[in-house]
């Protein structure tokens, strides 16, 4: 079998598009296992609604080269997160496009470098990251990338590799996250990631049905009620709170605003472009979150 050797701006929009069917296909069972930082059960549909906006951009305009595709899709994803996750995610991409930038076709080294300022971009917005997360799945996954491309070119073994390391990094996270091992499952966010990259390999490949089944990975939906397991008395802080805010000038200086936030609730998130910021924090003050 020939394998492909790079990616084009036609072929990356259409594995964005591949993966968010294949999310929006697991979300509810990404949805079950959503326990942490708080047991909401929404991560599958928050990571879903956001690739979703991605989705519907490029099927309207399907860019030719890479790096407008990259670019719309970075847009499109801050500017349709949804929750936590969703701004985790719109990070991941907003690092990818930049990496990307002013490219016409991605080879297998140009793809691990874009994973990897992906991670970068995510790690450097979350406040407090905590292992056994999304993050650690993907960093795992673009760290094996990395290696691949020291000894080898081919964009799709390079990507069946990351994700092979990905699904390892994401079942181990029920022992690394103590309230993932409480309940038995694996971290939500993670196995999202894990969605996506599959569907936009087997995309890659042309294999069109793979989306629907590409993932196994993962210990276990929730079929304890592990939501039983978490009282609402669990919750500090009771409002999941985002907001997408244009900016006046591109290097506007975020730090009182990140410093604020911080004082008044957790998972706080910010992901920007030179446009527009989107902050995402649960908080028990939502309107001075706003106001501020």
């Amino acid at each position: 079998m020939t394998l492909r050797h790079s990616m084009d701006g036609v072929a990356f929009g259409r594995m964005i598009v591949s993966a968010s069917a294949a999310i929006e296909l697991k979300k509810q069972k990404i949805n079950e296992l959503n326990v942490f930082p708080v047991p909401d059960g929404d991560t599958g549909t928050n990571m879903s609604m956001t690739l979703a906006a991605a989705a519907q951009d490029l099927k309207k305009r399907s860019p030719d080269s890479l790096t407008k595709a990259a670019d719309m899709t970075a847009s499109a994803l801050l500017r349709g997160a949804r929750g936590n996750s969703g701004v985790i995610l719109s990070l991941l991409f907003r690092g990818f496009s930049k990496s990307l930038k002013g490219k016409l076709e991605a080879s297998g080294k140009d793809f691990a470098d874009a994973l990897t300022a992906g991670v970068e971009a995510a790690y450097k917005a979350v406040m407090k990251p905590a292992e056994g997360t999304i993050l650690t799945v993907a960093r795992m996954a673009s760290a094996a990338a990395v290696e691949y491309a020291k000894k080898g070119d081919d964009i799709e073994d390079l990507l069946d590799t990351a994700i092979r390391i990905g699904k390892e990094a994401l079942d181990n996270t029920v022992n690394q996250n103590p309230v993932l091992q409480k309940a038995g499952v694996v971290d939500a966010g993670g196995m999202g990631y894990i969605v996506i990259f599959s569907a936009m390999l087997a995309c890659l490949r042309g294999e069109v049905t793979a989306p629907t089944a590409a993932v196994q990975a993962g210990v276990i939906a929730n079929e304890n009620n592990a939501f039983d397991m978490f009282g609402t008395d669990e919750i500090t802080y009771a409002f999941d709170t985002v907001y997408i805010v244009r900016k006046h000038e591109p290097n506007v200086d975020l730090t009182p605003l990140r410093a604020y936030l911080s004082s008044i609730g957790d998972c706080l998130v910010i992901g920007e472009d030179d446009e527009a910021f989107k902050v995402h924090v649960h908080t028990n003050i939502p309107g001075e979150a706003l106001t501020k």
